[in-house]
């Protein structure tokens, strides 16, 4: 845990950028949503940009770190967790509390106002605070597309998944179809923590934990039943302290190359917060 107290003053240090590849290992699927679903295409199909191109929200990733990051530290049970949307058939619980010392909150933010909780009584959350981690949406890199894959695949860019759901009782076969970006695309990630206390720079192993344990779980639909198993590559990280935005002072390489044990074990260092400096 870090050590954020009520009385942290905030006040930008500088900003971590992460960028690096998110590589499919299995067949990706981010769902557009029931309105995107067009003639003789899948009944689910993925989501893509305004050239027909799949991508991968920044929300998408961001969501799947967080609720990762929750499970982990012991944030995803009822007595944790708030309504973040109660609408029927369609309700979206999420982990928040007033505890400075939460990282979660801390790198995710939180919002003020009333809150319900799943269980227990609603509490009048006082504290807002600005999310550190930001998550950019993630472009499909073109090249990664070769011309053996496209032979194989569905669309130009995208493979379909036949499954059945098997009726338990009449033992009646429903048919649904899945459109997913196929095992080797890779996708163009890129992710900046906001450092704005001195306590900020514990976040940066919370991210990379969060980061390990989705290369160990799944991202998207279907990920019970095969899809949505990716890694991260090629990561590069760079520090852009206060000094390199109103003096123009030059940047840090911190890490280039690297895999996700690389960042942690860079987190985790005790000469990472010496390298964070203007």
């Amino acid at each position: 845990m870090s050590a954020h107290t009520a009385q942290t003053e905030l006040k930008l240090v500088g900003k971590l950028l992460l960028d690096g590849d998110l590589i499919c290992e299995t067949g990706l699927h981010i769902g557009a949503g029931k309105g995107s679903l067009e003639i003789g295409g899948a009944d689910n199909p993925v989501v893509k940009d305004a050239f027909g191109r799949p991508y991968v929200p920044g929300s998408s990733i961001r969501g799947r770190l967080r609720s990762l990051l929750e499970q982990a530290s012991g944030a995803a049970v009822p007595s944790e967790l708030i309504f973040l949307s109660k609408r029927k058939g369609q309700e979206v619980r999420i982990h928040q509390s007033d505890r400075p010392d939460d990282d979660v909150c801390v790198l995710f933010g939180r919002n003020p106002g009333r809150m319900e909780r799943v269980t227990g009584e609603a509490f009048e959350s006082a504290s807002a605070t600005p999310a550190r981690l930001t998550v950019y949406d993630a472009p499909l890199d073109l090249d990664s597309i070769t011309p053996q894959m496209r032979e194989n695949l569905d669309d130009e860019l995208t493979e379909v998944k036949s499954e059945n759901a098997i009726d338990r009782i009449t033992s009646q076969a429903n048919p649904r179809t899945l459109e997913r970006v196929p095992a080797g695309a890779r996708f163009r990630l890129r992710l900046v923590l906001d450092v704005l206390c001195e306590e900020d720079k514990a976040l940066l192993a919370r991210l990379a934990e969060s980061m390990r344990l989705l290369e160990d779980d799944s991202l998207g639909g279907g990920g019970s039943r095969g899809s949505g198993r990716i890694r991260f590559a090629a990561l590069s990280l760079r520090w852009r302290s206060r000094l390199f935005y109103s003096e123009g002072k030059a940047e840090s390489e911190l890490l280039a190359s690297a895999d996700v044990a690389a960042l942690q074990q860079l987190a985790n260092g005790e000469g990472l917060l010496a390298q964070l400096v203007d």
